[in-house]
C-alpha cells in the first residue's frame, strides 16, 4: 500500500462522519476486503482516497437496501453480476418482510384489545357461544376489578388469538363440565371421592383456556362460587346446592394434597 503524507486523503474518522457509518464498520470492511483504503500515513493510519469514498459509498447504498456483505461484494466486483436480478430478488424478500410486519401489527393490535376488552367478540358473537343469558359487559367489568393483574393478562394473550371457534370450544367444555358436576351431585358422589377428585382436576383443566389455576387458587375461586351471587346463581340453576357441592369437593381434593383450605391465598 503506497505511503501518504496526513494531507492526502480522509481519515477512517473523517469517513465515518461523512458517510455516516461506524468506524468498527470501516475498520471491518478493510479487514475482510470489501472496501479498503489505498493509503497509509507514515504513521501507519488509514487514508480513503476519492475512489475509495466512491467504492464505500455504494457499500452503503446496497447495504441500506438490506443486501448482504458477500452479495455486495459480487455485485462490485463482479463484471458479470446481474445486479438488476439482485435487486429483484432483495426486493421479494423485502415484500415478504413487509408482509411478516403487517401481520405483526395486526397481532399487536389485537393483543392491545385483548388487554383492554378481554374478548374480541361481537355482541353477536358472544351471545351465540355464550346463550342468551350472557352479559356482554361483563368482560368489562372484570378488566376494571382485575386488570392489573396477573391472571388477566395471561387471560388476554390467550384470548387475543383465539378465534370464534376456539371460544366456542372452551364454551362447549365449560357446559360439558357443568353437567358433569350436576350428573355426579345427582348420583350422590361424595365431596373427597375419586369420581369427585376427579371432576375438581378437570375444573382445573378447562380452566387453563383462561389462566393457569393452582389447587389454592381454585379453592379461593370455590370459596367464591359459594358466596358470590352471580356464581351461586349459576350453579345452583342447574342444580340446587351445586355451587355448596362444589366447594366441598374442591375443598377437600385441595386437602388430599396437603393444602389447608381456610388458609389457602391466591397464589
Amino acid at each position: 500500500m503506497p505511503d501518504a503524507t496526513d494531507a492526502d486523503g480522509l481519515t477512517v474518522g473523517q469517513v465515518s462522519t461523512r458517510l455516516g457509518v461506524t468506524v468498527r464498520a470501516l475498520h471491518h470492511w478493510d479487514d475482510i476486503g470489501l472496501a479498503r483504503p489505498s493509503l497509509r500515513t507514515t504513521g501507519g493510519y488509514r487514508l480513503y482516497t476519492a475512489g475509495d469514498l466512491e467504492r464505500l459509498h455504494r457499500v452503503v447504498v446496497y447495504r441500506e437496501l438490506g443486501l448482504g456483505l458477500d452479495g455486495i461484494r459480487a455485485i462490485l466486483d463482479d463484471s458479470a453480476a446481474d445486479v438488476p436480478g439482485a435487486l429483484r430478488a432483495q426486493r421479494a424478500q423485502i415484500a415478504q418482510r413487509i408482509d411478516r410486519l403487517q401481520q405483526l401489527g395486526v397481532g399487536v393490535d389485537r393483543m392491545i384489545a385483548a388487554h383492554e376488552r378481554g374478548l374480541l367478540l361481537t355482541v353477536e358473537q358472544q351471545a351465540a357461544i355464550f346463550g342468551p343469558g350472557w352479559d356482554p359487559d361483563s368482560p368489562a367489568r372484570a378488566r376494571q376489578r382485575y386488570g392489573d393483574t396477573t391472571q388477566w393478562q395471561q387471560y388476554a394473550e390467550r384470548s387475543a388469538s383465539r378465534s370464534p371457534e376456539e371460544w366456542q370450544a372452551v364454551a362447549d367444555a365449560v357446559a360439558d363440565l357443568d353437567r358433569a358436576l350436576a350428573d355426579a351431585m345427582d348420583a350422590g358422589v361424595t365431596p373427597g371421592s375419586p369420581r369427585a377428585n376427579q371432576l375438581v382436576e378437570r375444573h382445573r383443566a378447562v380452566f387453563t383456556s383462561y389462566f393457569p389455576l393452582t389447587r389454592q387458587m381454585q379453592v379461593c375461586l370455590g370459596r367464591r362460587y359459594e358466596a358470590d351471587p352471580g356464581f351461586a346463581a349459576h350453579y345452583d340453576g342447574i342444580r340446587a346446592g351445586l355451587a355448596t357441592w362444589f366447594r366441598q369437593s374442591i375443598d377437600a381434593n385441595a386437602r388430599a394434597h396437603d393444602i389447608d383450605p381456610d388458609t389457602a391465598t391466591w397464589q
